[in-house]
């Protein structure tokens, strides 16, 4: 092995950050992701759960609270320090998880769903992630995070139904209040390293660092319509899968051998993309592939085995855009800003939960489970056009000497 070849790799003290800092992102996505596919079913047992429009609210307004929080988190962060604003969200998280468990309502649910999001960490999360690594190695640190958000994804559908079988959706809520509170304490004994202190933290300054950079805002964009179209088809899915005759605590058996064939599907991809330096071919053709696979759920007549590989095609697709996406903003954003920019791209994340959830409920109730899926592979298709306008970032490269 090389010099060049030794330099990046993960150091110790690098490996334990990733680890413990995506298993905490994991933890908090799991608060949002672990109701996603039995939200609909279940709600139709609390007073006012039969309407759409309030099951998209409660579960997209999360999405809207992380949204307002996420720059002023970030901002706090580099102002005070990672851990303390981390450990404050938590706090926060922890107090909607049990609301949402005492819920008698939806209304209430929704209260304890957008209090859980008030807890808005993940800018807080990335920038301590950010401040742990080197350059040389970012890109594989954020690509983690990113996998991390699949995995939890992938995880929830498929311990949800079966968990919520037997502890019912208040025992989910729970059950996620507890772990956070849990998690807080190897968090109070993580060790923040050194950082650059917080200058400006203007409106002007914000648009000049961040908005006026066309390659950002085509990222954010990305997430913005990956967490949109993953929780509007959510809306619907399960209940169509009920619709098949997979009972919903069986939804598991779906979801479990199609995330898995997902997970291997997608390493490919991904290899080769960074072996070869050709990011943008595979970020463009992982776009067209979620686009084919929910115009499938739109026009394929409803057979098991069909929607069960319809499934594949959108996970496979879901976990390479999680991993491409937030390594490619991590090379793109500019470093003395770290926590302010990636406040701004996990503003535009939680939006497009928030929006995902109200389109998923505004369109059932007016226009049919259908519309959800054309109206999703429409936007699917105005993001590709927009995404042909990135700029390939090119293979990662050793520092030289």
């Amino acid at each position: 092995m090389t010099k060049a070849s030794q330099k990046i790799q993960f150091t110790p003290e690098e490996w334990r950050a990733c680890l413990a800092l995506s298993m905490l992102y994991g933890l908090r996505m799991l608060g949002l992701f672990l109701v996603f596919p039995i939200l609909a079913a279940e709600a139709q047992h609390l007073e006012g759960g039969g309407d759409p429009l309030w099951v998209g609210i409660a579960v997209g307004v999360y999405g809207l609270t992380q949204a307002l929080f996420q720059i002023p988190f970030g901002i706090a962060s580099d102002q005070y320090g990672r851990r303390r604003v981390i450990l404050a969200g938590l706090t926060v998280f922890a107090f909607g998880s049990f609301v949402a468990a005492m819920a008698t309502s939806i209304e209430w649910l929704s209260v304890g769903r957008a209090l859980q999001g008030s807890g808005a960490i993940s800018a807080a999360v990335t920038a301590f992630l950010a401040d742990s690594t080197r350059d040389e190695v970012r890109t594989r640190a954020m690509a983690l995070i990113g996998g991390t958000i699949g995995l939890t994804f992938a995880l929830s559908l498929i311990v949800a139904p079966a968990l919520s079988a037997v502890v019912g959706m208040d025992g989910l809520f729970w059950l996620t209040g507890a772990l956070v509170v849990a998690a807080m304490w190897p968090v109070s004994r993580m060790t923040e390293p050194p950082r650059r202190p917080a200058t400006d933290y203007s409106l002007q300054q914000a648009r000049r660092t961040v908005l006026s950079n066309g390659q950002l805002m085509r990222l954010n964009f990305g997430i913005f319509m990956i967490h949109m179209t993953q929780t509007a088809i959510f809306v619907v899915i399960p209940l169509s899968l009920i619709e098949l005759d997979l009972a919903l605590a069986r939804h598991w058996q779906l979801y479990l051998p199609v995330v898995l064939l997902s997970f291997v599907a997608m390493l490919p991809p991904i290899f080769w993309a960074e072996r070869t330096g050709r990011n943008k071919p595979a970020f463009l053709a992982s776009i067209g592939l979620m686009g084919f696979a929910i115009l499938g759920f739109a026009w394929i007549p409803h057979v098991l085995w069909i929607w069960a590989a319809i499934l594949f095609l959108f996970f496979t697709s879901f976990n390479l855009l999680e991993a491409f996406l937030p390594s490619w903003v991590s090379r793109v954003a500019p470093p003395a800003h770290r926590g302010l920019a990636l406040g701004i791209y996990n503003t535009t994340q939680s939006l497009g939960l928030f929006t995902g959830g109200l389109l998923g409920g505004v369109m059932v109730k007016s226009f049919g489970e259908q519309a959800v899926y054309w109206a999703c592979t429409s936007m699917i298709i105005v993001w590709g056009i927009i995404s042909f306008g990135l700029k390939e970032i090119g293979p990662r490269r050793p520092p030289v000497g």
